[in-house]
C-alpha cells in the first residue's frame, strides 16, 4: 500500500489491516498531510517536506560534481538547493554546468523551475561563514564537499544528516548507505532528529513511597495544591499522614 489512503489504512484499520499505533516514513506532498490528519489517533514520526539539500564547496571540488548534486535536489520538484562558498569562481563554474547538465537528464525542466522557485547560491565571505548560514538553515540534508570537510563539521551542531567530501553523495543516503534516510526539515533539524529505533522506544515512571517518604514531601503537596485550589489532591496526602 502507498499514498494517503494507506496511512488512512494503518490509522483506523480496514479489513486484513489492523490499525497501527505509529506511521513513519517518508511521501509526498498528500502523504504528509494525511499524516498530520491522522496524528493524535496515531503517533507519526514528522510532517516533512518539501526535500532540501546544503552544498558547501571550495576550490576542491568539481563543477560537475557540485551540479549533479544540486540537480538531485531539486529533480524532486519541489527540492530546495542551496549552494554556499566563499570563492565566487567555484560558484560561477558550478552554475555553469548545472545550466548545462539540466538539458541531459530526463526531469530537467521539473529541476529548473524547482531551481528557480527554491534554489540560491550564496556566496559567503569565508568557510567560517559559510558553516554558519548552513547551521542557521539546519537542512535536511547538508553536504560538505570541501578539502577540509570533517573540520568544517565540527562547526555544525543543525543539520538531519551530513555528508563528507566529494564521494559521500546525498543519493547514497537516500537508497543505500542508511542509516535512515527519514530526516528533519524546513530548519527542524534545530530541534529533531532522524528516524531511528529511539523512535520505538517508550518510556514510564514507576513511584513507591514508604509513609515515611511521603510525609517528607506532603507539606510541599499541601501548599501547591491548596494555591490551586484542588483540596481532594491535598486531602489524599493528609489523609496518610493521619494514618500510624
Amino acid at each position: 500500500m502507498g499514498g494517503a489512503q494507506a496511512v488512512a489504512a494503518l490509522a483506523y484499520g480496514v479489513e486484513g489491516v489492523p490499525r497501527v499505533d505509529k506511521i513513519v516514513g517518508p511521501g509526498n506532498l498528500f502523504v504528509a498531510l494525511a499524516k498530520r490528519f491522522v496524528y493524535g489517533d496515531v503517533d507519526i514520526d514528522s510532517i516533512a517536506g518539501p526535500s532540501e539539500v546544503v552544498v558547501i564547496v571550495d576550490g576542491s571540488t568539481r563543477a560537475d560534481f557540485t551540479a549533479y548534486d544540486i540537480m538531485a535536489q531539486a529533480e524532486h520538484a519541489p527540492g530546495a538547493s542551496i549552494l554556499i562558498g566563499w570563492d565566487a569562481k567555484v560558484l560561477d563554474a558550478a552554475v555553469a554546468e548545472i545550466s548545462r547538465l539540466l538539458l541531459e537528464i530526463d526531469r530537467g525542466e521539473l529541476a529548473r523551475q524547482s531551481l528557480e522557485d527554491f534554489g540560491a547560491v550564496i556566496l559567503a565571505k569565508d568557510a567560517e561563514e559559510a558553516c554558519e548560514l548552513a547551521d542557521q538553515i539546519a537542512p535536511e540534508h547538508l553536504h560538505i564537499a570541501t578539502e577540509n570537510c570533517a573540520e568544517l563539521a565540527e562547526k555544525i551542531r543543525h543539520a538531519g544528516a551530513i555528508f563528507l567530501g566529494n564521494y559521500t553523495p546525498v543519493a547514497l543516503g537516500d537508497y543505500a548507505a542508511g542509516p535512515s534516510h527519514v530526516l528533519p526539515t524546513s530548519g527542524t533539524a534545530r530541534f529533531a532528529s532522524g528516524l531511528s529505533a529511539n523512535d520505538f522506544l517508550r518510556t514510564n515512571s514507576i513511584l513507591h513511597f514508604t509513609q515515611e517518604g511521603m510525609m517528607e514531601m506532603a507539606d510541599d503537596v499541601r501548599v501547591v495544591a491548596t494555591k490551586e485550589g484542588l483540596t481532594a489532591h491535598r486531602a489524599s496526602v493528609e489523609a496518610r499522614r493521619l494514618i500510624v
